[in-house]
C-alpha cells in the first residue's frame, strides 16, 4: 500500500522549474540565413546576375560568376556585402540586395516541439513569437498530454529549463500563461499517466 502511494506521488510530481519569463525577445534580433532558405539575389543594373537560389544543405549558394559562397550563419546584409566583393572582380561597383523569400533558418535558431503535440515539428523562429503561436502551428495537444507539466529548454541561456502552462493557455484561455519564445527554444510536452 505504501509503495503504491509512493509510486502515485512520484508519477504526479514534476521537477520544479521556474516559470518562463513573459518577455524573452530582444530588439536587436536579425534573421540568420539557414540551409533550406530560398534567397532572392538582386544585382542592380545587372538583371542577368539576379536570381532566386536555394541555400543547399551544406549552407552554400552558387550564382553566376560566383562559384560558391557560404550563406548559412549570415544575415542578408552580410551576404550581400560578400557577394558585392566577389562580383567586384567582374562587375564595376556592384550593388547587391539579398531578400530571404522562404524561411527555415539555421538549426540553432529553430523552435522545436517534441512530445505530446498533435504535430511535433520544428518551426522557423519569428521575432516576438509566442507559446500560443507555436501551439497553433503544431495543432495543439494530444489527449494524452500533460500540458501544465510542459517545459521550455532555452538553449540561448545554457539549456536552462522553464515551466509553462499549456493546458491553462489552450483549454482555459488563460493568456497569462502565454510567453515569448527565443531562437533555439525546445518545447517539451510530457505524457500524462492519468
Amino acid at each position: 500500500m505504501v509503495a503504491a502511494l509512493a509510486l502515485l506521488a512520484a508519477c504526479g510530481s514534476t521537477p520544479d522549474f521556474p516559470a518562463a519569463p513573459t518577455s524573452a525577445a530582444t530588439d536587436e534580433y536579425s534573421y540568420i540565413i539557414g540551409a533550406g532558405d530560398n534567397i532572392n539575389i538582386i544585382v542592380s543594373r545587372n538583371p542577368e546576375l539576379s536570381m532566386v537560389v536555394p541555400v543547399r544543405p551544406d549552407g552554400k549558394i552558387a550564382t553566376p560568376l560566383v562559384d560558391e559562397v557560404v550563406a548559412q550563419g549570415k544575415n542578408p546584409q552580410q551576404l550581400a556585402r560578400e557577394l558585392e566583393q566577389a562580383l567586384s572582380k567582374y562587375v564595376r561597383d556592384p550593388v547587391v540586395t539579398v531578400i530571404v523569400t522562404t524561411f527555415v533558418g539555421p538549426y540553432s535558431e529553430q523552435v522545436r516541439v517534441v512530445g505530446q503535440a498533435a504535430k511535433p515539428q520544428f518551426l522557423p523562429y519569428k521575432q516576438k513569437m509566442t507559446l500560443l503561436d507555436v501551439m497553433i502551428a503544431v495543432g495543439g495537444l494530444t489527449e494524452f498530454a500533460a500540458g501544465n507539466s510542459a517545459t521550455i529548454l532555452r538553449t540561448a541561456e545554457g539549456n536552462k529549463q522553464y515551466s509553462v502552462r499549456l493546458k491553462d493557455l489552450l483549454n482555459r484561455g488563460d493568456i497569462s500563461a502565454n510567453v515569448e519564445m527565443r531562437p533555439g527554444d525546445i518545447l517539451i510536452i510530457p505524457q500524462s499517466y492519468f
